[in-house]
Protein backbone atom coordinates (compact mmCIF):
# COMPACT_ATOMS: atom_id res chain seq x y z
CA UNK A 1 0.00 0.00 0.00
CA UNK A 2 0.77 3.30 -0.49
CA UNK A 3 0.75 5.35 2.43
CA UNK A 4 1.52 8.46 1.52
CA UNK A 5 -1.40 8.09 -1.37
CA UNK A 6 -3.42 6.76 1.41
CA UNK A 7 -3.03 9.69 3.85
CA UNK A 8 -3.49 12.13 1.05
CA UNK A 9 -6.96 10.10 0.05
CA UNK A 10 -8.35 9.95 4.06
CA UNK A 11 -7.98 13.73 4.32
CA UNK A 12 -9.70 14.32 0.92
CA UNK A 13 -12.69 12.67 2.05
CA UNK A 14 -12.83 13.41 5.69
CA UNK A 15 -15.93 15.81 6.77
CA UNK A 16 -13.72 18.00 8.21
CA UNK A 17 -11.63 18.44 5.33
CA UNK A 18 -15.16 20.03 3.51
CA UNK A 19 -15.42 22.65 6.17
CA UNK A 20 -11.51 23.95 7.03
CA UNK A 21 -10.27 26.97 6.71
CA UNK A 22 -8.92 25.89 4.03
CA UNK A 23 -12.04 25.08 1.72
CA UNK A 24 -13.06 28.31 0.19
CA UNK A 25 -9.41 28.60 -0.51
CA UNK A 26 -9.48 25.34 -2.07
CA UNK A 27 -12.69 26.10 -3.77
CA UNK A 28 -10.48 29.21 -5.20
CA UNK A 29 -7.94 27.05 -6.50
CA UNK A 30 -9.79 24.75 -8.54
CA UNK A 31 -12.33 27.36 -10.14
CA UNK A 32 -8.74 29.52 -10.91
CA UNK A 33 -7.50 26.03 -12.87
CA UNK A 34 -11.08 25.39 -14.08
CA UNK A 35 -11.13 28.52 -15.83
CA UNK A 36 -7.80 28.61 -17.15
CA UNK A 37 -8.41 25.68 -18.55
CA UNK A 38 -11.13 26.75 -20.32
CA UNK A 39 -9.36 29.90 -21.90
CA UNK A 40 -6.49 27.51 -23.14
CA UNK A 41 -8.53 25.31 -24.61
CA UNK A 42 -10.68 28.10 -26.61
CA UNK A 43 -7.95 30.50 -27.39
CA UNK A 44 -5.72 27.80 -28.78
CA UNK A 45 -8.49 26.32 -30.76
CA UNK A 46 -9.95 29.36 -32.37
CA UNK A 47 -6.52 30.88 -33.05
CA UNK A 48 -5.77 27.71 -35.15
CA UNK A 49 -8.89 27.41 -36.13
CA UNK A 50 -9.17 30.63 -37.59
CA UNK A 51 -5.47 31.00 -38.74
CA UNK A 52 -6.77 27.41 -40.90
CA UNK A 53 -10.12 28.29 -42.18
CA UNK A 54 -8.49 31.84 -43.55
CA UNK A 55 -5.18 29.92 -45.36
CA UNK A 56 -8.26 27.63 -47.06
CA UNK A 57 -10.36 30.30 -48.25
CA UNK A 58 -6.74 32.75 -49.69
CA UNK A 59 -5.89 29.42 -51.45
CA UNK A 60 -9.95 27.80 -52.45
CA UNK A 61 -9.36 31.39 -55.05
CA UNK A 62 -5.29 31.52 -55.87
CA UNK A 63 -3.85 27.62 -55.08
CA UNK A 64 -0.82 27.62 -52.75
CA UNK A 65 1.54 28.67 -55.33
CA UNK A 66 1.06 30.86 -58.59
CA UNK A 67 3.20 30.46 -61.57
CA UNK A 68 3.25 33.44 -64.15
CA UNK A 69 4.48 35.40 -66.22
CA UNK A 70 7.39 37.79 -65.47
CA UNK A 71 5.55 41.62 -65.93
CA UNK A 72 4.98 44.27 -63.73
CA UNK A 73 1.13 44.04 -63.59
CA UNK A 74 0.05 44.68 -60.04
CA UNK A 75 -4.03 43.78 -61.01
CA UNK A 76 -5.12 40.33 -60.66
CA UNK A 77 -6.06 40.66 -64.66
CA UNK A 78 -3.91 38.60 -67.01
CA UNK A 79 -2.17 40.61 -69.54
CA UNK A 80 0.34 38.47 -70.96
CA UNK A 81 -0.16 34.77 -72.13
CA UNK A 82 1.52 32.05 -71.01
CA UNK A 83 1.79 28.57 -73.05
CA UNK A 84 -0.04 25.65 -71.68
CA UNK A 85 2.51 23.44 -73.18
CA UNK A 86 5.07 22.84 -70.17
CA UNK A 87 6.77 20.07 -68.97
CA UNK A 88 5.30 20.17 -65.64
CA UNK A 89 1.98 20.62 -66.76
CA UNK A 90 -0.95 18.32 -66.14
CA UNK A 91 1.20 16.26 -63.71
CA UNK A 92 4.17 18.50 -61.42
CA UNK A 93 5.78 14.73 -61.18
CA UNK A 94 9.21 16.71 -60.55
CA UNK A 95 8.29 18.23 -57.17
CA UNK A 96 7.18 16.28 -54.12
CA UNK A 97 4.24 17.19 -52.08
CA UNK A 98 2.13 18.81 -54.78
CA UNK A 99 -1.76 17.44 -55.26
CA UNK A 100 -3.13 19.25 -58.45
CA UNK A 101 -2.22 21.59 -60.88
CA UNK A 102 -4.90 23.63 -62.80
CA UNK A 103 -4.67 26.38 -65.40
CA UNK A 104 -6.84 29.20 -65.16
CA UNK A 105 -6.78 33.17 -66.19
CA UNK A 106 -8.69 36.52 -65.44
CA UNK A 107 -9.60 39.50 -67.17
CA UNK A 108 -11.14 42.71 -65.32
CA UNK A 109 -14.92 43.86 -66.17
CA UNK A 110 -17.95 45.71 -65.33
CA UNK A 111 -21.16 44.15 -64.66
CA UNK A 112 -23.92 46.18 -65.87
CA UNK A 113 -27.63 45.66 -64.62
CA UNK A 114 -30.70 47.87 -64.73
CA UNK A 115 -30.59 49.27 -60.80
CA UNK A 116 -26.30 48.94 -60.52
CA UNK A 117 -23.13 48.05 -61.63
CA UNK A 118 -20.26 46.75 -60.42
CA UNK A 119 -16.08 45.82 -60.98
CA UNK A 120 -14.90 42.59 -60.77
CA UNK A 121 -12.42 39.52 -62.42
CA UNK A 122 -13.49 36.93 -64.33
CA UNK A 123 -12.04 33.92 -63.34
CA UNK A 124 -12.19 32.01 -66.21
CA UNK A 125 -10.88 28.19 -65.45
CA UNK A 126 -10.94 24.85 -67.54
CA UNK A 127 -12.19 20.98 -66.95
CA UNK A 128 -8.91 20.60 -64.74
CA UNK A 129 -10.39 23.39 -61.78
CA UNK A 130 -10.81 21.90 -58.46
CA UNK A 131 -13.97 22.91 -57.59
CA UNK A 132 -14.15 21.02 -54.30
CA UNK A 133 -12.69 24.12 -52.86
CA UNK A 134 -15.97 26.36 -54.35
CA UNK A 135 -18.36 23.15 -53.47
CA UNK A 136 -17.72 23.96 -49.72
CA UNK A 137 -18.92 27.59 -49.84
CA UNK A 138 -21.80 26.97 -52.64
CA UNK A 139 -25.14 28.15 -50.96
CA UNK A 140 -27.48 27.86 -53.37
CA UNK A 141 -27.55 26.26 -57.55
CA UNK A 142 -24.83 24.53 -58.78
CA UNK A 143 -21.38 24.31 -60.42
CA UNK A 144 -20.98 25.43 -64.35
CA UNK A 145 -20.70 22.74 -66.63
CA UNK A 146 -17.52 22.86 -68.28
CA UNK A 147 -17.02 19.82 -69.92
CA UNK A 148 -19.48 20.95 -73.14
CA UNK A 149 -19.21 23.27 -75.50
CA UNK A 150 -18.62 27.16 -73.82
CA UNK A 151 -21.48 28.06 -72.85
CA UNK A 152 -22.40 31.30 -70.40
CA UNK A 153 -22.57 29.78 -66.82
CA UNK A 154 -20.82 31.13 -64.22
CA UNK A 155 -20.91 30.92 -60.00
CA UNK A 156 -21.17 34.39 -58.52
CA UNK A 157 -20.72 35.83 -54.58
CA UNK A 158 -23.52 36.47 -52.65
CA UNK A 159 -22.21 39.78 -51.14
CA UNK A 160 -22.09 41.03 -55.75
CA UNK A 161 -25.84 38.37 -55.82
CA UNK A 162 -27.18 41.35 -53.23
CA UNK A 163 -25.80 44.04 -54.49
CA UNK A 164 -26.77 43.64 -58.46
CA UNK A 165 -29.93 42.24 -56.79
CA UNK A 166 -29.13 38.90 -58.73
CA UNK A 167 -30.17 35.37 -58.05
CA UNK A 168 -29.97 31.83 -59.20
CA UNK A 169 -31.21 31.70 -62.89
CA UNK A 170 -30.66 35.30 -63.64
CA UNK A 171 -28.52 36.61 -66.72
CA UNK A 172 -26.35 39.95 -66.70
CA UNK A 173 -24.17 41.40 -69.02
CA UNK A 174 -20.48 41.86 -68.48
CA UNK A 175 -18.62 44.72 -70.39
CA UNK A 176 -14.26 43.92 -70.54
CA UNK A 177 -12.70 46.72 -71.76
CA UNK A 178 -9.58 46.07 -74.56
CA UNK A 179 -6.18 46.95 -74.76
CA UNK A 180 -6.68 49.65 -77.22
CA UNK A 181 -9.28 51.82 -75.47
CA UNK A 182 -10.77 53.31 -79.00
CA UNK A 183 -12.26 50.25 -79.63
CA UNK A 184 -15.79 48.90 -78.38
CA UNK A 185 -15.63 46.86 -75.04
CA UNK A 186 -16.33 42.84 -75.17
CA UNK A 187 -19.52 42.20 -74.35
CA UNK A 188 -20.63 39.04 -72.75
CA UNK A 189 -23.98 37.81 -71.35
CA UNK A 190 -23.43 35.51 -68.44
CA UNK A 191 -26.13 33.17 -66.55
CA UNK A 192 -26.00 32.41 -63.08
CA UNK A 193 -26.19 29.08 -61.90
CA UNK A 194 -24.59 29.29 -58.66
CA UNK A 195 -24.12 31.82 -55.52
CA UNK A 196 -21.01 31.05 -53.32
CA UNK A 197 -20.30 32.34 -49.88
CA UNK A 198 -16.84 32.06 -48.36
CA UNK A 199 -16.94 35.08 -45.76
CA UNK A 200 -13.61 36.47 -47.41
CA UNK A 201 -15.11 39.77 -48.53
CA UNK A 202 -12.02 41.03 -50.27
CA UNK A 203 -12.03 37.67 -53.09
CA UNK A 204 -16.21 37.88 -52.32
CA UNK A 205 -16.35 41.15 -54.14
CA UNK A 206 -13.98 40.76 -56.82
CA UNK A 207 -14.20 36.96 -58.43
CA UNK A 208 -16.86 35.50 -60.81
CA UNK A 209 -15.98 32.07 -62.42
CA UNK A 210 -16.89 30.41 -65.73
CA UNK A 211 -15.28 29.28 -68.68
CA UNK A 212 -11.67 30.03 -69.44
CA UNK A 213 -12.75 30.12 -72.76
CA UNK A 214 -14.38 33.50 -72.89
CA UNK A 215 -11.12 35.20 -71.93
CA UNK A 216 -8.93 33.21 -74.37
CA UNK A 217 -11.66 34.50 -77.23
CA UNK A 218 -11.70 38.30 -76.04
CA UNK A 219 -7.84 38.44 -76.01
CA UNK A 220 -7.86 36.18 -79.04
CA UNK A 221 -5.38 34.08 -77.67
CA UNK A 222 -5.08 30.44 -78.40
CA UNK A 223 -6.66 27.19 -77.43
CA UNK A 224 -2.72 26.81 -75.28
CA UNK A 225 -2.61 30.28 -73.94
CA UNK A 226 -4.00 30.85 -70.46
CA UNK A 227 -3.50 33.33 -67.37
CA UNK A 228 -1.21 31.20 -65.09
CA UNK A 229 -0.96 28.32 -63.11
CA UNK A 230 -2.61 27.39 -60.16
CA UNK A 231 -0.71 24.44 -57.63
CA UNK A 232 -2.01 22.71 -54.84
CA UNK A 233 0.17 21.30 -52.14
CA UNK A 234 -0.14 18.14 -50.15
CA UNK A 235 0.66 19.98 -46.60
CA UNK A 236 0.40 23.46 -45.90
CA UNK A 237 3.14 23.44 -44.03
CA UNK A 238 5.45 22.62 -46.31
CA UNK A 239 4.53 25.72 -48.92
CA UNK A 240 7.59 27.35 -48.32
CA UNK A 241 10.17 24.36 -48.95
CA UNK A 242 7.69 23.04 -51.97
CA UNK A 243 7.28 27.02 -53.45
CA UNK A 244 11.10 27.00 -54.01
CA UNK A 245 11.61 23.74 -55.44
CA UNK A 246 8.53 24.63 -57.54
CA UNK A 247 10.45 28.15 -58.48
CA UNK A 248 13.47 26.03 -59.22
CA UNK A 249 11.77 23.98 -61.64
CA UNK A 250 10.06 26.52 -63.99
CA UNK A 251 11.35 27.85 -66.89
CA UNK A 252 13.61 30.98 -66.76
CA UNK A 253 10.93 33.23 -68.23
CA UNK A 254 7.92 32.16 -65.69
CA UNK A 255 7.97 33.48 -61.97
CA UNK A 256 6.10 31.31 -59.13
CA UNK A 257 4.84 32.61 -55.84
CA UNK A 258 3.49 31.11 -52.66
CA UNK A 259 0.56 32.88 -51.94
CA UNK A 260 2.14 33.77 -48.44
CA UNK A 261 4.39 35.78 -50.56
CA UNK A 262 1.28 37.25 -52.64
CA UNK A 263 -0.79 37.78 -49.79
CA UNK A 264 2.28 38.57 -47.08
CA UNK A 265 -0.24 41.10 -45.19
CA UNK A 266 -2.84 38.94 -44.46
CA UNK A 267 -0.16 35.96 -43.27
CA UNK A 268 1.84 38.48 -41.36
CA UNK A 269 -0.94 39.26 -39.18
CA UNK A 270 -1.99 35.24 -38.87
CA UNK A 271 1.24 35.12 -37.37
CA UNK A 272 -0.05 37.35 -34.27
CA UNK A 273 -2.45 34.52 -33.15
CA UNK A 274 0.64 32.36 -32.39
CA UNK A 275 2.16 35.27 -30.00
CA UNK A 276 -0.74 35.44 -28.44
CA UNK A 277 -1.65 32.13 -28.11
CA UNK A 278 1.61 31.91 -26.12
CA UNK A 279 0.36 35.02 -24.24
CA UNK A 280 -2.83 33.52 -22.64
CA UNK A 281 -1.38 30.00 -21.86
CA UNK A 282 1.55 31.70 -20.06
CA UNK A 283 -0.91 34.21 -17.97
CA UNK A 284 -3.59 31.40 -17.48
CA UNK A 285 -0.81 29.22 -16.42
CA UNK A 286 0.93 31.32 -13.96
CA UNK A 287 -2.54 32.36 -12.32
CA UNK A 288 -3.52 28.80 -11.87
CA UNK A 289 0.16 28.05 -10.39
CA UNK A 290 -0.30 31.12 -7.79
CA UNK A 291 -3.44 30.08 -6.72
CA UNK A 292 -2.73 26.69 -6.31
CA UNK A 293 0.50 27.65 -4.09
CA UNK A 294 -1.64 29.65 -2.31
CA UNK A 295 -4.01 27.11 -1.16
CA UNK A 296 -1.22 24.04 -0.43
CA UNK A 297 0.32 26.58 1.59
CA UNK A 298 -2.57 26.87 3.37
CA UNK A 299 -3.43 23.18 3.49
CA UNK A 300 0.28 22.71 5.41
CA UNK A 301 -0.42 25.33 7.60
CA UNK A 302 -3.57 24.02 8.77
CA UNK A 303 -2.05 20.29 8.85
CA UNK A 304 1.25 21.03 10.85
CA UNK A 305 -0.11 19.22 13.87
CA UNK A 306 -0.32 16.03 11.67
CA UNK A 307 3.26 16.91 10.02
CA UNK A 308 4.61 16.69 13.81
CA UNK A 309 2.98 13.72 14.15
CA UNK A 310 4.01 12.04 11.77
CA UNK A 311 7.73 13.22 11.87
CA UNK A 312 7.87 11.89 15.44
CA UNK A 313 6.55 8.81 14.25
CA UNK A 314 9.38 8.65 11.85
CA UNK A 315 8.39 9.90 8.60
CA UNK A 316 11.07 11.30 6.60
CA UNK A 317 10.49 14.91 4.55
CA UNK A 318 9.61 13.14 1.54
CA UNK A 319 7.14 11.12 2.62
CA UNK A 320 5.04 13.37 4.29
CA UNK A 321 5.79 16.42 0.93
CA UNK A 322 4.20 13.54 -1.41
CA UNK A 323 1.15 13.67 0.81
CA UNK A 324 0.52 17.22 0.36
CA UNK A 325 2.25 16.90 -3.70
CA UNK A 326 -1.14 14.06 -3.99
CA UNK A 327 -3.36 16.69 -2.38
CA UNK A 328 -2.50 19.00 -4.39
CA UNK A 329 -2.59 16.96 -7.66
CA UNK A 330 -6.18 15.75 -6.78
CA UNK A 331 -7.22 19.38 -6.44
CA UNK A 332 -5.42 19.95 -10.28
CA UNK A 333 -7.20 16.83 -11.58
CA UNK A 334 -10.89 18.53 -10.19
CA UNK A 335 -10.06 21.53 -12.08
CA UNK A 336 -8.62 19.89 -14.79
CA UNK A 337 -11.81 17.94 -15.16
CA UNK A 338 -14.02 20.88 -14.96
CA UNK A 339 -12.45 23.51 -17.47
CA UNK A 340 -12.04 20.21 -19.72
CA UNK A 341 -15.71 19.58 -19.34
CA UNK A 342 -16.44 23.24 -19.76
CA UNK A 343 -14.02 24.13 -22.83
CA UNK A 344 -14.94 21.39 -24.73
CA UNK A 345 -18.32 22.05 -24.41
CA UNK A 346 -18.27 25.72 -25.97
CA UNK A 347 -16.30 24.33 -28.69
CA UNK A 348 -18.36 21.80 -29.50
CA UNK A 349 -21.81 24.61 -29.47
CA UNK A 350 -19.67 26.82 -31.14
CA UNK A 351 -18.59 24.45 -33.88
CA UNK A 352 -22.19 22.91 -34.91
CA UNK A 353 -24.46 26.13 -33.88
CA UNK A 354 -21.85 28.94 -34.84
CA UNK A 355 -23.21 31.02 -32.02
CA UNK A 356 -20.18 33.40 -31.79
CA UNK A 357 -20.09 35.28 -35.24
CA UNK A 358 -17.48 38.06 -36.69
CA UNK A 359 -17.27 40.91 -38.67
CA UNK A 360 -15.60 39.39 -42.02
CA UNK A 361 -14.33 42.56 -43.09
CA UNK A 362 -11.98 42.56 -40.27
CA UNK A 363 -11.06 38.63 -39.56
CA UNK A 364 -12.29 37.40 -43.07
CA UNK A 365 -15.06 34.82 -41.56
CA UNK A 366 -18.27 35.02 -40.46
CA UNK A 367 -18.07 33.24 -37.57
CA UNK A 368 -15.50 32.28 -34.86
CA UNK A 369 -14.21 28.74 -36.83
CA UNK A 370 -13.11 25.91 -34.02
CA UNK A 371 -10.43 23.73 -34.42
CA UNK A 372 -10.97 20.69 -32.60
CA UNK A 373 -8.36 18.31 -31.84
CA UNK A 374 -7.81 16.00 -28.80
CA UNK A 375 -4.36 15.95 -28.98
CA UNK A 376 -3.80 19.19 -28.27
CA UNK A 377 -6.02 19.44 -25.73
CA UNK A 378 -4.40 15.87 -23.74
CA UNK A 379 -1.39 18.21 -24.36
CA UNK A 380 -2.87 21.43 -22.60
CA UNK A 381 -3.78 18.97 -19.88
CA UNK A 382 -0.43 17.83 -19.03
CA UNK A 383 1.46 21.05 -19.63
CA UNK A 384 -0.50 22.20 -16.75
CA UNK A 385 -0.45 19.33 -14.51
CA UNK A 386 3.51 19.76 -15.48
CA UNK A 387 4.32 22.79 -15.10
CA UNK A 388 1.95 23.03 -11.72
CA UNK A 389 3.38 20.10 -9.91
CA UNK A 390 7.35 21.41 -10.26
CA UNK A 391 6.16 24.58 -9.07
CA UNK A 392 4.80 22.92 -6.18
CA UNK A 393 7.32 21.61 -5.41
CA UNK A 394 8.79 24.99 -3.93
CA UNK A 395 6.51 25.70 -1.10
CA UNK A 396 6.22 21.65 -0.29
CA UNK A 397 9.67 22.19 0.70
CA UNK A 398 8.63 24.46 3.98
CA UNK A 399 7.57 20.77 5.43
CA UNK A 400 11.51 19.80 5.93
CA UNK A 401 11.98 23.26 8.41
CA UNK A 402 8.85 22.10 10.68
CA UNK A 403 9.74 21.02 14.10
CA UNK A 404 8.30 18.17 15.26
CA UNK A 405 8.28 18.97 18.66
CA UNK A 406 7.25 22.76 18.07
CA UNK A 407 4.22 21.45 15.37
CA UNK A 408 3.02 19.30 18.12
CA UNK A 409 2.64 22.01 20.06
CA UNK A 410 1.54 24.20 17.73
CA UNK A 411 -2.62 25.84 17.85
Amino acid sequence: MNLEYFIAKRLVTAKEYKSSISAPIIKIAIAAIAIGMVMMIISVATGIGLQQKIREKVSAFNGHIIISNYDNNQSEATLTPISKNQKFYPKFNSVDGISHIQAVATKAGIIRTEKAFEGIIFKGVGTDYKWDNIQEYLIAGHLPNLSSQLNSEVVISQFLADRLELKVGDAFNTFFIKENQNQLPNIRRFKITGIFNSGFQEFDATYIIGDIRHVQRMNKWTPNQIGAFEIFVQDFDQIQSVGEEVYQQTPSNLDSKTIIEKYSYIFDWLLLFDFNIIIILGVMILVATINMVVALLVLILERTQMIGILKALGANNWSVRKIFLYNAFYLIVRGLLWGNCIGIGVLLIQKYFGIIELNPENYYVNQAPVYFNLGYIAALNLLTVGVCFLVLLIPSYIITKISPIKAIRYE
